[in-house]
């Protein structure tokens, strides 16, 4: 007798909600960017909007409003989004692609204060939401300096662009700095808070955006095989690096009074710190993620004395490759006399079971060996070595090395006898590189923050208590250093100031060559 069961119903796998293997589009919306003619905007944000919307992650109905103290019409503005997209997209210009976006594409002319201007622009953005079906969701990029923020979020609520209606959302986006100490920080997100609640608020810290650093969650939660030895039982310290071989020649306006530590190691490196050594979360919920970060953050402490564990520095005349170059005091805008530290390196320790007893170094300069940001997590010797003192004379310390930035990757150092008659044990390594491994090449930080913001995923944004602990964290090493006067000086395209590695050298440690 033939069976009378009926099929199983097919389950077409891209109408999964949950199936996080394909890409999610952003709905009907429109952003507007504060701060459109600066550099940010023309080499990070209109190209990453182009390259989404190239990939197909944004909806038919998007607009890009640009706001600024500009005469230009619509046209004008769109001619310079094209050239800044031609200029730096990651992806093929299509020009298909590019005269559906640019359907969408406003200006609205305009000083911060100019109460005439915001109500020109709530204009704009009620017709864009009838004409592109925008349907009346707004984010509002500020790439503008902090000093700004009150009046323009002052602007944004009283034209009540600010205020949600018919369960529309509107999101504000800041960029970093977040103040430039715990007290700054305070007021700060004290003014957006008043005008956004802090879940339409969206702190962008480009390096959570980049693929090595969300592989960091990848490479401790997916993989069994390195959580047993993720520990202070194992791990000797962790060094995080951020180095770059160019110099400040023409960014005197924003860095100099800033510096270093301010600049990376307030929101970069600690976020690095705290995504290495926090706990499993219950899942990757954003709630749950920022509560595991903030443990972290809650429980790291300076090493004391700061006077020995921290240093800063100054970059001097040098040699940057074959190219000789000047020191800070002799570039365009900068004092004579400036105190600026473009090299910051400090000693840190996390209170908890898993880490107690493990130094975290953080270093971060300008005009240095080369251009490098990576974790290096460096283990314990073994306990034990049977081997005679020659044997090993050329034996180091296993690391984990994550790549964050360039060659994105992850190295394995560890000890292997080299071929031969005689015992030798040296170093070898076992790389893992993202260009090698994977056909598809890894979208820019701000394709994924952008996209997160339009579909009002916060996973990867500071909020304010994160933001606060790390000025809380800072904030005692940048009043000593204020004490001591000048930072040290050291040789541009060298790796820092001498006093860094007398600070490692005093525990038996040393600075990795990246």
């Amino acid at each position: 007798m033939a069976s009378t069961r009926r099929p199983a119903a097919h389950r077409n796998p891209l109408r999964d909600e949950h199936d996080k293997r394909l890409p999610r589009i952003a709905g009907p919306c429109s952003m507007v960017i504060f701060g459109v003619t600066g550099d940010l905007a023309r080499r990070k944000l209109m190209p990453a909007i182009y390259d989404l919307a190239n990939r197909g992650l944004l909806p038919t109905g998007f607009a890009l409003v640009g706001f600024a103290r500009r005469d230009w019409a619509d046209e004008d503005f769109a001619q310079i989004v094209h050239d800044a997209v031609r200029e730096n997209s990651r992806t093929p210009f299509r020009e298909e692609v590019w005269r559906e976006l640019a359907k969408g594409i406003r200006f609205v002319e305009g000083s911060f204060d100019d109460d005439e201007a915001f109500d020109r622009l709530s204009q704009t953005l009620l017709a864009l939401d009838e004409v592109r079906g925008t349907d009346g969701n707004h984010a509002f990029y500020l790439s503008i300096p902090p000093a700004s923020f009150p009046v323009v979020c002052d602007q944004l609520k009283r034209s009540q662009l600010a205020q949600p209606r018919d369960g529309r959302w509107r999101r504000v986006v800041i960029e970093k700095p977040f103040g430039h100490d715990l007290t700054s920080a305070r007021k700060l997100n004290a003014v957006v808070n008043s005008v956004f609640p802090e879940d339409s608020v969206f702190r962008i810290d480009h390096y959570l955006g980049k693929e090595t650093v969300q592989n960091i969650l990848a490479l401790r939660f997916a993989n069994q095989l390195f959580d047993p030895v993720w520990s202070a039982h194992y791990i000797d310290h962790v060094q995080i690096t951020m180095a770059e071989d160019i110099g400040l020649g023409g960014r005197a306006g924003y860095y100099d009074g800033i510096g270093a530590a301010r600049d990376v190691i307030q929101n970069h490196l600690l976020q690095l710190l705290a995504l290495v050594a926090m706990e499993e979360p219950v899942s990757f919920a954003p709630a749950e993620l920022q509560a595991e970060k903030i443990k972290v953050l809650s429980a790291t402490r300076n090493i004391l004395p700061l006077d020995a564990n921290s240093a800063r520095g100054q970059y001097g005349p040098g040699w940057q490759g074959n190219e000789k170059v000047c020191g800070l005091l002799d570039e365009a805008g900068f004092a004579k006399d400036s105190t600026t530290e473009t090299y910051a390196a400090i000693a840190l320790e996390v209170d908890t079971r898993r880490w107690a007893g493990v130094p975290f170094y953080l270093r971060t300069g300008k005009r240095l060996g080369r251009r490098v940001t990576e974790i290096a997590l460096v283990f314990k010797r073994a306990p034990h070595l049977p081997f005679d003192s020659t044997m090993t004379a050329e034996l180091g310390q296993n690391a984990l090395v994550i790549r964050v930035q360039p060659d994105e990757g992850v190295t394995l150092r560890f000890g292997s006898k080299v071929p031969g008659s005689s015992m030798e044990v040296r170093d070898v390594n076992m790389d893992f590189s993202y260009g090698e491994a994977f056909t598809e090449s890894s979208p820019e930080a701000y394709e994924r923050l952008i996209l997160d913001v339009l579909l009002g995923e916060p996973s990867l944004f500071p909020v304010n208590e994160e933001v606060e602990l790390s000025w809380h964290i800072l904030d005692p090493v940048l009043k000593d250093w204020a004490k001591k006067g000048k930072p040290e000086t050291y040789e541009s395209g060298t790796w820092g100031p001498t006093s860094a590695d007398e600070m490692l050298a005093r525990t038996g440690r040393s600075w990795r060559r990246p």
